[in-house]
């Protein structure tokens, strides 16, 4: 047998090893042994000269020597502390009387939160557990149906592995050699617009068939007011925002009045203020930070580089990460149009700030409070996480050490987190980071093998040999990785698979940022498709026993349809991917 037609039999032999149950990384490390062995085999050599375990060496230390991967263990830890610190229960009951009078309240609740805890933890196992703990029962209890429930918790809880930061990304960088900060950039926008799509399918089909989504009683969806919000409203009126100034201006009026049993002080009066102000000062900030980086930073970087003199990139760059230039481009000055949509924009937001503070009662005032405490900590700390990276404040790695430290700080804070939970996320960590380190360690030596023996150089003569064009070869490479997530998980198609793909894009003249970004989307179904589908077992483990395995699958087959029409907008509006990471960092 030639050695290429052993590539192919290794490739396939791989396959459905895997789908036997045998352990991914040390099988791949095994098999790249056993048929690099053969490769380098000469006769009359000694057994220990064979030059497979020269090639096992080299790639394993250059596994280790990969800077990149030092963020995984970091991210890792900060999700588990999040979630051994158990700050999503009070984040789930306000958002839910958020959204209270939204069709399918509870669901679209459960999607925001999987969202947002999603970004915040990257986990999808912990997502789709933690959210089939708290939501699935009350939806179920409401009269959900259970395709509805158990799609949008599998669905939703998903979405973490997508949207920066985000394990995969990291090891898709590692793999392809590129940069991780545009990768994030890249994957921001597909992946809020794919929670937008998730989002739209769900009220669509409460809107269409109401019986799948019965309205909640009164009972739960009434807002508690504390009492001595009502007092506070016979003094100073209605309208919570209004009567929080005047209290802040006058506060001699506020005497007599108590906060849980204790005298309303000055002090009282002006944190009840910050809650009230703080969407007003949450859009106020967003635009003011939008406006400080596209005017003036850009343009006082372009007024610091001499005419005539090209910027080299400079900045903070990840090791062997050598796309990555952690310090955005020199830019000639904000993109065409964009005063009159930050005007447009801006104007839009105004009047929504106007109409929500001349109807600020006790019920809206009290959400208002109820979510800036659930969400404000963790939000600020995911804020800080994701700007700091994007803006090239600091690598990958170190804002993945802020964001484990705060998660440290917050759950402390919250009083959630022992000594037994901590030992329990830092054991997680350790496990998935030398589960992730091992996969590839040992994907390094396949694909190192499978190059030597000819496969890689067969299979892009094979594909150059269909004289595709560069459309249907990424609509081919896109559903080989769509089938492949069928019986396989999206750690083996990255480490296995993507390699192949990645030589041929040159030659095909696709951005390999936009075709990394849509493998991130595609790798969804990963988690959706049967028989697999690991987001269905998770669920499944926590759900009620009348809840059956073939419901679950059932309520999650249209979000795969989802996924693929999110990767056709993707394909035919490229600069939905592309744009952000071009206008932070330069092409």
């Amino acid at each position: 047998m030639s050695d290429p037609a052993l590539g192919l039999m290794m490739l396939a032999l791989i396959v459905v090893v895997i789908m036997l149950g045998f352990p991914t990384a040390f099988t791949l490390m095994g098999l790249g042994i056993v048929f690099g062995f053969i490769a380098y085999f000469k006769s009359g050599q000694a057994f220990a000269d064979n030059l497979v375990f020269d090639l096992m060496v080299q790639r394993t230390y250059g596994a280790m020597t990969n800077d990149v991967l030092i963020s995984i263990p970091l991210f890792v830890l900060m999700g588990y502390v999040m979630e051994r610190g158990a700050l999503v229960d009070k984040m789930f009951y306000s958002i839910q009387l958020a959204f209270r009078n939204v069709p399918a309240s509870l669901a679209v609740a459960t999607l925001v939160v999987c969202t947002f805890w999603g970004i915040a933890s990257g986990l999808v196992g912990a997502v789709v557990v933690l959210m089939g703990v708290i939501a699935f029962n009350p939806m179920l209890r409401a009269g959900y149906d259970v395709r509805l429930a158990s799609g949008v918790i599998t669905a939703g809880g998903t979405l973490g592995i997508l949207i920066p930061p985000s394990v995969m990304i990291i090891v898709f960088a590692a793999v392809a050699g590129l940069s991780v900060v545009k990768l994030y950039a890249a994957a921001m926008f597909p992946g809020f617009f794919l929670s937008l799509l998730y989002l739209a399918y769900i009220v669509g089909w409460a809107l269409i068939n109401p019986k799948v989504a019965p309205k909640l009683p009164e009972e739960q969806t009434r807002v508690p007011v504390p009492d001595w919000i009502r007092a506070f409203q016979s003094h100073y009126g209605n309208n919570m925002a209004v009567g929080l100034v005047k209290a802040a201006v006058s506060p001699g009026r506020a005497r007599g009045l108590t906060v849980d049993g204790k005298p309303m002080g000055y002090g009282t009066v002006l944190l009840h203020l910050f809650y009230a102000l703080v969407p007003l000062i949450m859009t106020a900030g967003t635009f003011a930070l939008i406006w400080w980086y596209v005017v003036v930073h850009q343009q006082k970087k372009t007024l610091a580089i001499p005419s005539g003199v090209e910027e080299l990139g400079g900045g903070l760059q990840e090791l062997g990460d050598p796309a990555a230039a952690a310090e955005p481009a020199a830019a000639a000055g904000p993109p065409e149009g964009f005063y009159l949509w930050f005007g447009i924009l801006a104007a839009l937001a105004a009047l929504w700030m106007l109409r929500s503070y001349r109807k600020m009662g006790a019920e809206k005032f009290e959400v208002v409070k109820l979510l800036t405490t659930s969400i404000a900590p963790l939000g600020t700390l995911t804020v800080v996480v994701l700007v700091v990276i994007l803006f090239g404040i600091t690598t990958a790695t170190e804002s993945a050490a802020v964001g484990a430290a705060g998660a440290f700080l917050l759950a402390l804070q919250a009083g959630t987190l022992d000594w037994k939970r901590t030992k329990e996320a830092v054991f997680l960590t350790a496990k998935t980071t030398s589960m992730v380190c091992w996969l590839f360690v040992g994907s390094a030596l396949f694909s190192g093998v499978f190059a030597i023996l000819g496969g890689q150089a067969l299979l892009e003569k094979w594909v150059l040999a269909l004289d595709l064009t560069p459309l249907q070869f990424m609509i081919l490479s896109q559903a080989i990785i769509f089938i492949l997530g069928w019986p396989l998980e999206w750690t083996e198609i990255i480490v296995i698979f993507v390699p192949i793909f990645l030589p041929m894009l040159k030659h095909f003249n696709i951005d390999p940022i936009l075709w990394g970004t849509l493998v991130f989307v595609n790798l969804q179904a990963a988690f959706l498709s049967p028989p697999v589908a690991m987001s269905a077992f998770y669920l499944k483990g926590v759900a009620p026993s009348h809840v059956t395995i073939n419901q679950i699958f059932a309520g999650m087959m249209p979000y795969m349809l989802i996924v693929i029409l999110c990767m056709v907008i993707m394909y035919l509006w490229p600069g939905m991917t592309l744009w952000l990471p071009e206008f932070l960092y330069g092409n």
